[in-house]
């Protein structure tokens, strides 16, 4: 997830280094034992932090997961810049599934997502202050298609946004079933394809 970092502190009096492992701990953790058996403690020994320690730094473990997404997301679910919207709507869809389903962050956001549905508190927070920085990295390509005049202006942008990313969700979320490359790519062309005909409102 997160790589080596000098030991310095920041604002908030944590450690880089330790604030890192926590994150890293926390990750692993919940890939080897699920949400309902995570717990601080075990978080902190695998980190090598004081319970203490976090409990300074987290009010509890949520908190620490939706920190440990949030990094991940943004480094991981930022899309590229080629130029060309189409290659890179197909670039960030591929990446977005294989996040979803093959990393310990993608686990991390379902077992999220998962206790959300049982914590109204958590699901205003994961979308109100992660899911939309989301959100506006989503909508990127297609804001620079705009610049460019490859899209029309008059466009829906955030439409396009729940029309391309949407599907990989609900694959993932809840039928379960693959989002291979050949499923987002063909997403992909069947939406611009459609936005394309759109006439400006």
């Amino acid at each position: 997830m997160v790589g080596d970092a000098p030991h310095r502190g920041n604002r908030y009096g944590r450690s880089e280094r330790a604030r890192r492992s926590v994150l890293e701990a926390a990750d692993d953790l919940l890939v080897e034992r699920g949400f309902a058996a995570l717990t601080v403690e075990g978080i902190a020994v695998r980190a090598g932090v004081a319970k203490q320690t976090i409990y300074r730094w987290w009010p509890s473990k949520t908190a620490i997961l939706l920190e440990a997404y949030a990094q991940d997301a943004a480094e991981e679910l930022t899309p590229p810049d080629t130029g060309d919207l189409a290659a890179d709507l197909r670039a960030h869809l591929r990446t977005l599934a294989a996040f979803l389903t093959g990393s310990d962050a993608g686990a991390v956001f379902r077992a999220l997502v998962g206790q959300a549905q049982h914590d109204a508190g958590l699901a205003d927070l994961l979308r109100r202050e992660h899911l939309a920085g989301q959100r506006e990295r989503d909508r990127l390509p297609l804001e620079r298609a705009v610049e460019r005049g490859e899209l029309d202006p008059g466009l829906d942008l955030d439409e396009l946004v729940d029309r391309l990313v949407g599907p990989v969700h609900y694959r993932v979320l809840v039928t379960g079933v693959p989002a291979p490359a050949e499923f987002t790519d063909a997403l992909v062309a069947g939406v611009l394809a459609t936005a394309a005909r759109s006439p400006a409102s």
